[in-house]
């Protein structure tokens, strides 16, 4: 496969090429530092097999499809639409609690989280059962990243400051795409240009490698986070569908107008991560999501790095 350009940190380019295989082990690897999403980003090129495999499946599917991965031995990456915004939905969570992860101390991770039941908002399996005694703030973050639980997502944003500690959390680790404005379940509710709680596939996936990878958090924490991920109950049928087998460490989202996001860490036998965020929603508000287009989506991009 041919390359076409590159882009690191502010210079922006992309290559669709072989990956050359590499030794790695198959547990999460110490350190790799990631790049810093950029500020303003170009439509990403292609090369035109892949160009029309993605499209091939929004036809099929009849969505819009945000790719980016890259490969972090070699930096060499797989995009279509990366640098389109999307409804970031449930990802958020990662980076809510990393976020967290950095302002707290390991011993602090014990403290009871206290809340009200006026605080418990739609899809809360986990802390809706232990409102009247709180929960361990390390037992939070586990039900927002296994379960996508969202009232943790929001005691998680209360712990940042809403929001605004987010950004403030983001622009730390230098993405500048990434944009917060709301909290569960609102935040949930897009809108074709709506620039609200929207990010794109390239700035989710560079900053899911500084959290996940990199050096957003000490080896300590960053293993918290990963193996919260690696836990995750909500998704089976996307990217962990398009890499049966392998090791994943993801988080997934959804949204109106049919949203279904899923960024992750995947650990190939023998070799070094791949970082995959892949994001999708549809023309119709009320569409139904469709888990294939995710786990095709991701099929084609370990396809076009081998």
């Amino acid at each position: 496969m041919s390359v076409t350009s590159r882009r690191w940190a502010a210079l922006l380019a992309l290559s669709v090429v072989s990956l050359a295989a590499c030794s790695a082990p198959a547990q999460p690897p110490a350190a790799t530092p990631a790049p810093s999403a950029p500020a303003v980003s170009p439509v990403s090129p292609v090369s035109p097999a892949d160009r029309a495999e993605f499209e091939q499946l929004e036809r099929g599917f009849g969505a819009r499809l945000g790719v980016y991965a890259v490969d972090t031995a070699n930096g060499r990456e797989v995009a279509f639409r990366a640098d389109e915004r999307f409804a970031y939905a449930s990802t958020h969570k990662v980076f809510s609690a990393g976020g967290v992860l950095q302002r707290t101390s390991i011993a602090d991770l014990d403290r009871t989280v206290t809340y009200d039941p006026e605080d418990l908002v739609v899809n809360s399996p986990v802390t809706e059962k232990h409102v009247a005694t709180g929960m361990p703030l390390r037992a939070v973050m586990d039900a927002t990243l296994r379960y996508s639980d969202n009232t943790g997502g929001n005691l998680l944003f209360r712990e940042l400051g809403g929001p605004e500690g987010l950004n403030a959390v983001l622009r730390g680790i230098g993405d500048t795409t990434s944009h917060a404005d709301r909290i569960e379940p609102e935040l949930n509710d897009t809108a074709p240009g709506d620039p609200r709680d929207t990010s794109t596939p390239r700035a989710l996936a560079v900053s899911l490698r500084a959290f996940a990878l990199g050096d957003a958090l000490p080896e300590d924490k960053r293993k918290i986070l990963v193996d919260m991920m690696r836990a995750s109950t909500t998704g089976d049928q996307n990217i962990r569908a398009g890499v049966p087998g392998w090791p994943v460490a993801d988080k997934t989202g959804t949204a109106s107008y049919g949203t279904r996001n899923d960024i992750g860490v995947v650990w190939p036998p023998n070799r070094a991560p791949i970082v995959i965020s892949i994001l999708t929603d549809r023309a119709d508000k009320d569409a139904k999501i469709d888990n294939k287009l995710l786990a095709q989506a991701t099929a084609a991009v370990v396809e076009a790095l081998s």
